[in-house]
């Protein structure tokens, strides 16, 4: 791959989509209507500057093209909602396995390393059946009793759809990000950002703490939205323990680089060493070193790293690595839900467009960087996946991955909570991946 060391946007030709949908307003935000129009309109918002060329190819196999996203998240509405409680014919019979993903209970699907592959149906054939699906949904809503027992199952599964989307959302970021990092042209997606560089601004650590060990619950509480592997909620034994204000800066994890902290396997466990050595990783992914100075992939350019932002894009093993090099560790899911995830949550989300982590602040919670946790994903004391195909949806992935939690600065505000387990396997780098440190008081 050619790098750039010049810090400038090269901007992908812009390729304006309509973002209008088939629903009128209903004079309520939560209205369920008003609601998928949102965002359904957001995921189209994502697409703007992007050609279809963009939106075709597939740079791995854990990334999917953009084209891809934008049919899945229909076919999802389709499939799950229009099918089975309002009795419609898919409008596209063979796309069906096309645009399934992992649903081994609704049939044969396209093998997922060859999405990239599918240059038919084009984008303008995939947004016109994002339109046609649109309008089925509303004429489907504006006839719904909500108050009957096929009401109440629409709109649990409309709402399970709805956050299905915003989770391609954030994939969407992700995996064109992967794609045009690729490109020896080095592209920005979005205009670029200030290069506002200041080493002496980042904010000390302070510290939340938990004095004395007992039983917390954690959990979805069973108010509003939650997926299934949030629950049920339970008690957890917590011992003693301190947790970082913040995230780990940019700034402090080029000390642990230039300490040698990819040389030494001290601080590694014995698969992530083992990754170092066959991935030749030097660094957090999109980073390359230009002279002193370190430079990194964005999603608006090659731009200067800057030491104030949380460090981001590694795996589960540098995070740890790096816990360690400090003499901490990574806190477990339960103590973060516990600690950082009642507070105010602050941090960098993608509502404000800007689709890259920001300088932090003193105390950030949620938001800007995924947070790895020491936990496996595994299920909750009495989980039961959801009925039907959509148990499939959380349950089927819970072995070798390891927990996230907090949101990122591509994942929607209205899409987090305190209970929101993400997941991925320990060596995934691709993800806007972070760290924040703990210690044990005892």
């Amino acid at each position: 791959m050619l790098w750039s060391s010049a810090v400038t946007e090269r901007a992908v030709p812009r390729r304006r989509k309509a973002i209008d949908t088939a629903f009128p307003a209903q004079g309520d935000d939560q209205h369920p209507a008003n609601r998928f129009r949102e965002v359904r309109r957001q995921t189209l918002i994502l697409i703007e500057g992007l050609g279809a060329e963009d939106l075709c190819a597939q740079s791995m196999t854990d990334a999917s093209p953009g084209k891809w996203h934008l049919a899945h998240t229909t076919w999802f509405f389709e499939v799950m909602l229009l099918q089975p409680l309002a009795g419609l014919q898919p409008l596209h019979p063979d796309w069906l396995y096309l645009f399934n993903s992992y649903y081994e209970a609704l049939g044969e699907r396209h093998p997922r390393p060859q999405r990239g592959l599918l240059t038919r149906p084009t984008i303008e054939e995939v947004l016109t059946y994002r339109k046609a699906v649109e309008a089925r949904v509303q004429t489907f809503l504006d006839a719904l009793d909500p108050q009957t027992g096929r009401g109440r199952e629409a709109l649990a599964v409309l709402e399970l759809g709805l956050n299905h989307e915003q989770q391609h959302q954030e994939l969407l970021v992700t995996d064109i990000k992967h794609l045009l990092s690729h490109s020896a042209l080095q592209p920005a997606w979005r205009s670029a950002l200030p290069q506002t560089v200041d080493r002496g601004s980042l904010p000390k650590v302070e510290w939340l703490t938990l004095e004395a060990a007992g039983t917390v619950e954690v959990g979805a509480d069973g108010i509003g939205f939650a997926f299934d592997n949030e629950r049920p909620r339970h008690r957890v034994w917590l011992e003693p323990l301190a947790l970082a204000s913040r995230p780990v800066s940019c700034g402090e994890y080029i000390e642990f680089i230039e300490a040698g902290g990819y040389r030494d396997p001290q601080w590694w466990l014995s698969d992530g060493w083992a990754a170092v050595q066959s991935e030749a990783w030097k660094a957090p992914l999109y980073w390359r070193r230009d002279g002193k100075r370190w430079l990194r992939f964005s999603n608006r350019g090659l731009m200067s790293v800057d030491p104030r932002e949380p460090v981001c894009h590694l795996s589960y093993f540098e995070a740890d690595a790096y816990a360690r090099f400090r003499g901490a560790r990574l806190p477990t899911e339960a103590e973060w839900e516990h600690l950082a995830g009642q507070q105010t949550r602050n941090g960098e989300f993608a509502d404000s467009g800007r689709l890259e982590p920001a300088a932090l602040a003193a105390r950030s919670f949620g938001g800007n960087v995924w947070e790895w946790t020491q936990s496996p994903y595994a299920p909750y004391p009495g989980f039961k996946p959801l009925p039907g195909a959509a148990g499939e949806y959380n349950g089927k992935f819970m072995c070798s991955q390891m927990v996230l939690r907090g949101g990122s600065c591509a994942t929607p505000k209205s899409h987090i909570r305190p209970s929101y387990r993400n997941f991925f396997p320990p060596a995934a780098r691709w993800q806007f991946s972070g760290l924040r440190l703990a210690r044990d008081l005892t």
